[in-house]
């Protein structure tokens, strides 16, 4: 059995030795794998995108769509022989549906930059698309915050959806807090380690991280016309926390899971504080 912190850690020593031992796990199935199109989108993810690539080696291609990057991203993605594109930046939702429109088969896998696939993800994927009787998956993801993978809380498993068939699955238009809308049922792929998740290098770049998408997520809530009033702004933190920390066991995760949650109640209530904001400044 693979555990999640060895391949997170063998992620850390470099691209080559992690790459190596992918290409080794399926060596003897290569040329009979099933297309697949690894695919994501950049901007400047230098310090990351390394191992991210290196982990997709057991895709059929790998497609990167940058919104013009000005570190090394693109040259990381050229050394890894990624088929990349330029796109300016159309919001989440809009530059992943144009990422996936444009790999060239019809199973797609949806990758953020700062995320892994260990081996044994990588082969229950290629299990999964090979019987193709679903044409969408979740897969779950384990969070590193502050030296440690989550288990509980918002941490984990934190389902996503990101393996689908493009011509019955496709990304939403929202510009934050995309996702995948699918049609017919969707699995759950269990029992074969977690996609690994390393969203901040500090506390500090996370925050900033947080508040920029509190910002993007307030300016979406206004355009659809919703607002916040003073019970939404205090009881929609009180109602996360109680629903993250006690009732699926945030606190289990310890002073890590503790921070974790509490910084996502203080996002929601930035959110909509941010959101009844724009409100009032409207003319």
């Amino acid at each position: 059995m693979i555990r999640t912190r060895d391949i997170f850690a063998q992620m850390r020593s470099g691209p080559t030795r992690v790459q190596l031992r992918i290409r080794d796990h399926f060596s003897a199935r290569m040329d009979q794998r099933p297309p697949l199109s690894a695919v994501l989108i950049t901007y400047n993810a230098g310090t990351l995108l390394s191992e991210c690539l290196a982990s997709l080696a057991f895709a059929s291609e790998i497609v990167v769509v940058d919104a013009g990057s000005t570190d090394d991203t693109l040259g990381i993605a050229r050394r890894h022989g990624t088929r990349m594109i330029h796109h300016e930046w159309a919001g989440y939702g809009p530059q992943k549906r144009f990422a996936v429109e444009h790999a060239s088969h019809d199973w797609v896998l949806c990758i953020d930059a700062d995320e892994r696939v260990p081996p044994s993800l990588a082969q229950a994927i290629l299990e999964r698309i090979s019987k193709a009787r679903h044409w969408a998956f979740e897969i779950p993801r384990a969070n590193f915050f502050l030296g440690q993978y989550l288990r509980h809380g918002e941490g984990y498993p934190d389902w996503s959806l990101r393996l689908f068939h493009r011509r019955h699955a496709q990304w939403s238009d929202d510009s934050v807090h995309e996702k995948v809308l699918a049609t017919g049922a969707v699995e759950r792929i269990r029992n074969a380690g977690a996609l690994l998740h390393h969203s901040a290098d500090s506390l500090e770049t996370y925050l900033e991280k947080q508040n920029r998408y509190t910002t993007l997520q307030a300016e979406n809530l206004h355009a659809r016309g919703e607002s916040a009033g003073l019970a939404r702004i205090v009881f929609s933190p009180v109602l996360r926390f109680l629903k993250f920390y006690l009732i699926r066991g945030g606190f289990l995760d310890g002073l890590p899971g503790l921070v974790h949650v509490g910084i996502g109640c203080f996002n929601s209530f930035v959110k909509y504080v941010k959101l009844r904001a724009l409100r009032d400044e409207r003319p």
